[in-house]
């Protein structure tokens, strides 16, 4: 298969090239960093930047049988809207672009997070962004007053919603999309995530017992870029060590 894989250089992407490398698959990474030798080929992209997007999807030779949109900022201090602005707006902004230059039966994933979660609860915000110009970004920032955290969180969300929200569409085009929603995971921005999250993420991650690992994630990207998973189609599928389930067991006041 023909891959195009959006961060590609660290972490959870760098896994997943070296995964599907391993597998025999042709990967082209673009990210804004060389990766490693695990990618056949590496066309340097900013996705804060809608000129360099739109160079690299002139540069991409299709067609390509999986997107993997893998690439994002962590919830950082003075990035609130970087944030939104790679982390949804770009990769939109990709996936769009490169939707021409997918084959038949391809398969999209994007990377969201279990952070994303509360899309319901914040659907008309999420509804908000996703009906901007990219070019009041700014303004909708400074009025919402939004925080590296939400920034973030708002990002993850989207991007649940959006893949929903294209599910009908690509099918009529025999193209499928999904997002995986990772929790805590070992890679060198853990600890942003940590420092945003606080004393939550320590709980949570204390309670199952360990973060994830970057190859756990990888493994579940690898298996909805195959044919295998042909039939899972418009879902957000979460990896987090049964997080989920006992803070909904909680919640429902189930018994233990």
């Amino acid at each position: 298969m023909k891959i195009a894989l959006t961060g590609g250089a660290t972490g959870i992407g760098a896994e997943v090239a070296a995964k599907l490398k391993a597998q025999g698959h042709h990967i082209t990474a673009f990210d804004i960093y060389e990766p490693q030798d695990t990618v056949d080929h590496w066309i340097k992209t900013d996705l804060s930047d809608p000129a360099s997007v739109q160079a690299a999807l002139n540069a991409a030779k299709g067609p390509f049988d999986v997107l993997i949109n893998n690439a994002g900022l962590p919830p950082r201090d003075g990035l609130e809207e970087a944030i939104l602005r790679v982390n949804y707006f770009g990769l939109k902004a990709f996936m769009d672009g490169l939707l021409d230059k997918l084959g038949d039966g391809a398969s999209i994933i994007n990377t969201a997070s279990r952070a994303g979660a509360q899309w319901r609860e914040n659907l008309e915000e999420v509804k908000a962004l996703m009906a901007l110009d990219p070019a009041e970004l700014g303004a909708f920032v400074a009025q919402r007053k939004i925080t590296p955290t939400r920034a973030y969180n708002l990002s993850k969300e989207a991007l649940i919603v959006l893949g929903m929200a294209m599910t009908e569409g690509l099918v009529a085009r025999n193209l499928r999309i999904n997002s995986i929603s990772p929790a805590a995971v070992s890679t060198s921005i853990l600890e942003d995530f940590a420092v945003a999250f606080g004393d939550k993420m320590a709980k949570n991650v204390a309670r199952i017992g360990r973060p994830g690992l970057p190859g756990e994630i990888a493994d579940v990207i690898v298996f909805l870029a195959s044919p295998q998973s042909g039939w899972i189609k418009g879902q957000d599928l979460v990896i987090d060590g049964g997080m989920s389930a006992m803070v909904m067991s909680d919640a429902l006041g189930l018994p233990k």
